[in-house]
C-alpha cells in the first residue's frame, strides 16, 4: 500500500519556519540591543573622559591665569621700584649741580642787587628781585650769560619802584636756564 501522509505537512513546516524566523528575529533585536547599549556605554565613557579632562585643563588654565596676573603685580612693582630708583638716582646726582648753581648765581651777582624769590622748575630758573638801577640789572644778565652753568637770561618784567622821595629802586623779573658745562663738553668732544 503506498503511503500518505494526510498530516498538514506543509503548515507544520511552515510553523516551523515561522518559529526559527521569530526566533533569530528576537535574536537579531536581542543582539542590536545590546550593541546599542555598549555603544551608548563606549560614548558616554569617552565624553564623560573628555569632561574631566576639560574640568581639569579649565582648573589649571584658571590657576595660570591667577599666577599670571601675580606676575603682572610682580613687574608693576618691580618697574614701580626702578623707577624710584631712578628718580633718586638721579637727584644723589644732581645734588651737586643744585649747590654748584647757587654758587654761580651768588657769584654772578653784582652790588646793589638782590633776590627776593628763586624758583626752579626743570632746568628753568625763574627769579625776582630788586636792584638800585636798570644798568646793574643789566651787568647781571650779561654775567649769568657770561657763566657756565646758567645760559639764556630772559628779563620778562622791570617795574620802577619810588619809595619815599628820593630813594629809587627797580623790581625786576627774569628767568634764566640751568645747564650742566661737562655735558656740553662732551657733547662738543662727539662731534
Amino acid at each position: 500500500m503506498a503511503r500518505i501522509n494526510l498530516l498538514p505537512w506543509r503548515e507544520q513546516l511552515r510553523e516551523e519556519r515561522k518559529k526559527e524566523f521569530l526566533t533569530i528575529l528576537v535574536l537579531i533585536v536581542v543582539f542590536a540591543a545590546a550593541l546599542i547599549f555598549l555603544g551608548d556605554r563606549v560614548l558616554n565613557g569617552k565624553i564623560d573622559h573628555q569632561n574631566a579632562r576639560n574640568a581639569f585643563l579649565q582648573k589649571e588654565i584658571a590657576l595660570l591665569d591667577t599666577r599670571i596676573q601675580e606676575i603682572e603685580e610682580l613687574q608693576a612693582r618691580r618697574s614701580q621700584l626702578l623707577d624710584r630708583m631712578k628718580v633718586i638716582q638721579d637727584l644723589q646726582g644732581n645734588r651737586p649741580i643744585i649747590v654748584r648753581v647757587f654758587d654761580e648765581m651768588a657769584r654772578t651777582l653784582p652790588d646793589g642787587v638782590f633776590f627776593s624769590l628763586v624758583e626752579m622748575k626743570a632746568s628753568v630758573v625763574s627769579i625776582k628781585g630788586g636792584a638800585e638801577s636798570n644798568s646793574r640789572v643789566s651787568n647781571l644778565m650779561r654775567q649769568m650769560d657770561a657763566s657756565d652753568w646758567l645760559t639764556s637770561p630772559n628779563l620778562t618784567a622791570v617795574r620802577a619802584i619810588t619809595s619815599g622821595g628820593v630813594d629809587q629802586a627797580n623790581e625786576f623779573e627774569l628767568s634764566v636756564r640751568q645747564t650742566d658745562p661737562r655735558s656740553a663738553a662732551e657733547g662738543e668732544g662727539q662731534q
